[in-house]
């Protein structure tokens, strides 16, 4: 792969005018498909198959509806009660006004009419039924409530919206992201004392992210892809497309440093750090395929959005990259430095900082290990009792307009109220008195712990499916509600044997819970094929036994304890108000799944170029701690430079509002933390020096069995060495 990807270098470097002229015409000719189609996400977040999913599927069946509805929630300031007259009819005349103007809304109800006040009466809502699906719901309408609300408002009502209609839309590339982006430019700037190759990798970036992303927005058109997928996609293409730029252009300033031409080092960088590029890549694309195995669809289309924009990072980096240098390569190399940021750095400190690092690790590797181990390990303790649930209004920012009319439903009926459960009882031929069996099957369910009440069966054109309601004590998220789901399925059971009615839950809340629950399931399965495909990939690639396994294991340490500080911040609500999360909750059901394929794709990116360059000391001289010397102050500034760009572009999107993206933000920016600055710079080197030799075991047998991946690209070096003496 070495030799190809050499004399695509060469190539890209010799029609650098012709390749970046494609590039960004492919670019403009994606981007206006996209804008011409535009974009359609789904927000479906089910499991086809589960219990839950099948009684919706019956329900939907039965009660065909195609309509969707919005709450607006009153709460009366200022001792006020909404049963007021003047309250009442401005509540009552506003609801009218915002019927007339939208022929889409089919009926609107005032809380008078829905008899649904709370004791106080100073809190209630009032629902607005459209027509259409919620995802159908135009920009149009919705400006009409929001418009109209604002009459209300000014008699002193707090009014806030809810239900199937979302008026908070997840934000991509706000103010957060750009700061990210600025800092990895400052750092970059610092790597190679230069702002113009400080601006290459981002360009190039960006240039491959919005390639993906347009595409992404294309599928949306055709594929069930949810929104969360376009955030992860770009979260993850921007900063694995700046980092392998990085790499690239590193090798290249190395080359040129010793004397190679322009066009010369391109090839080779590309031969060279561009096969570790590839062969990074691949592990990170392969790692998030690896998402299809829950078999759940949307983890499955955000696992294949975010490979697509990584696999574009790749083709800019082996590609757009060299062509950029081709054209540019005389100014971004190591004799043309920026006078301005000359001045501030001195190359000649930076280039002994890894070394000076790397002997401190080789003079005191048991004590550099033991420490980063025991701190790993403690900081992974609170991943024992991890809780997983899908989000709710609950978990929004204060800001939004959901999670306050979510607060005040809750204040005014008690948590339960926004996790109705629904059971879909159905009869059957069998069921000799059904209105008995029901009547004795509400009973029954009553009796449950932890809930509130249950409503009367709701019969369906058949005569055969009722709809019974039930109110929990406790929220959603709480796990009361989850045994609540599990102790109404294990009484079903005996349900159907003695009054021979099928019972079957669903409604969002059991929908979440069989979700989180498949994802828990998952997880282990998802995360030992992991590690076994990393040991097995590393095997071929380091040619030895004991390096892949201090690989695999000091990702094991990364993981536990990105998830352990993720669920002791987020979870239990320690440091929530430092890191900006809206309240404690428990964890993303997806999101633990997310990080395993994400870190693990990043672990091997730094574990490929860190271990690489100490093989080929190792190769050549056959001393253990030279070699990881070597390792540490060739590659430990690059991998440095690399983890710094990742956790500047996570903690972009960590200080987003959207609680889905600041919680993916913040474990991967600490998963990087870990993983690169503990366990790559630190652990590892310790680790390999105390091993000495042994690192580098394989036994003979196996080293005739496995195939010669090269990607040092030892074998056209060779050659180039042997033409330029």
């Amino acid at each position: 792969m070495a030799k190809y990807l050499y004399k695509l270098g060469k190539l890209a470097a010799n029609n650098s005018k012709k390749i970046i002229g494609g590039s960004i015409l492919i670019l403009l000719v994606i981007a206006i498909i996209a804008m011409n189609l535009g974009s359609n996400f789904s927000e479906d977040m089910s499991i086809p198959g589960s219990e839950s999913e099948k009684a919706l599927h019956l329900i939907k069946k039965e009660f065909p509806s195609n309509t969707s509805q919005v709450q607006l929630v009153f709460n009366a300031l200022e001792n006020k009660t909404l049963v007021s007259e003047e309250i009442s009819n401005i509540i009552t005349d506003t609801l009218k006004v915002i019927k007339e103007k939208d022929s889409h809304i089919v009926s609107v109800a005032s809380p008078l009419e829905l008899g649904n006040l709370n004791k106080d009466t100073n809190i209630g809502y009032a629902i607005v039924t459209y027509n259409v699906a919620a995802d159908k719901v135009s920009e149009k309408s919705k400006e009409n409530i929001i418009e109209n609300i604002e009459n209300i408002r000014d008699a002193g009502i707090q009014t806030e919206l809810s239900g199937d209609v979302s008026f908070s839309e997840m934000e991509i590339g706000g103010i957060t992201e750009v700061i990210g982006v600025v800092v990895a430019f400052v750092i970059l700037a610092i790597t190679f004392i230069s702002l113009l190759a400080a601006g290459l990798p981002i360009i190039t970036a960006v240039i491959g992210l919005a390639i993906g992303i347009f595409l992404i927005m294309i599928g949306t058109n055709y594929l069930d892809i949810t929104s969360v997928s376009i955030t992860l996609a770009a979260m993850l293409g921007l900063a694995v497309g700046i980092d392998y730029a990085l790499f690239i252009m590193t090798r290249f300033r190395v080359q040129r440093k010793e004397g190679y031409s322009v066009q010369e080092s391109v090839a080779i960088a590309n031969g060279t750090a561009g096969s570790a590029v590839v062969f990074a890549g691949i592990t990170v694309i392969i790692a998030l395929l690896g998402l299809s195995v829950a078999k759940i669809p949307f983890l499955t289309m955000m696992g294949l959005s975010a490979a697509l924009c990584v696999l574009f990072a790749i083709f800019i980096a082996i590609i757009v990259v060299p062509a950029f240098l081709g054209l540019l390569g005389h100014k971004v190399g190591p004799d043309r430095k920026n006078s301005f940021i000359s001045k501030i750095i001195k190359s000649d400190k930076k280039q002994t900082t890894p070394d000076r690092w790397g002997n401190f690790v080789a003079k005191r590797p048991w004590k550099v290990a033991i420490i980063g181990i025991a701190l790993l390990s403690i900081i992974a303790i609170p991943i024992s009792h991890m809780e997983l649930t899908l989000p709710d209004n609950g978990s929004k920012s204060e800001e939004t307009t959901e999670r306050r009319a979510y607060d005040l439903l809750t204040k005014a009926y008690g948590p339960g109220h926004l996790s109705t459960l629904i059971v879909a009882a159905k009869t059957s031929s069998e069921t000799t008195n059904p209105q008995v069996a029901l009547s004795d099957t509400i009973e029954e369910l009553s009796g449950l712990s932890n809930v509130k009440n249950v409503s009367p069966a709701i019969p369906g054109p058949s005569g055969e499916l009722y709809l019974i309601s039930i109110t929990p004590e406790t929220g959603a998220a709480d796990s009361e509600t989850k045994d609540l789901v599990n102790d109404i399925r294990e009484k079903a059971k005996t349900l159907e044997k003695s009054n021979h009615i099928k019972l079957m839950v669903t409604g969002t809340t059991a929908v979440n819970i069989d979700i989180s629950q498949k994802l828990s399931d998952a997880l282990p399965i998802f995360a030992l094929l992991i590690i076994g495909f990393s040991f097995i990939l590393l095997v071929l690639v380091f040619r030895s036994i004991l390096v892949p396994l201090k690989a695999v294991l000091g990702f094991v340490l990364s993981l536990g304890a990105t998830l352990g500080f993720t669920v002791f911040v987020i979870q239990d609500g320690n440091l929530i108000d430092l890191f900006g999360f809206p309240i404690a909750y428990p964890i993303l059901s997806f999101l633990p799944v997310i990080v395993i394929g994400i870190l693990f794709g990043l672990a091997m990116d730094y574990e490929v170029f860190l271990v690489s360059r100490m093989r080929e000391v190792y190769t050549h001289t056959g001393d253990a701690r030279k070699a990881v010397l070597a390792g540490m102050k060739d590659s430990g500034g690059v991998v440095t430079a690399a983890g710094l760009i990742m956790i500047s572009v996570f903690t972009g999107f960590m200080l987003a509002p959207d609680p889905i993206i600041k919680a993916m933000g913040f474990s991967l920016t600490f998963g990087v933390i870990f993983d690169a600055f503990v366990v790559r710079m630190g652990i590892v080197p310790a680790v390999m020096i105390i091993m000495g030799k042994a690192s580098w075991y394989l036994p003979k047998w196996l080293d005739k069995l496995l195939p010669n991946l090269d990607i040092e690209g030892e074998s056209f070096m060779k050659e180039i060495e042997r033409k330029r003496n």
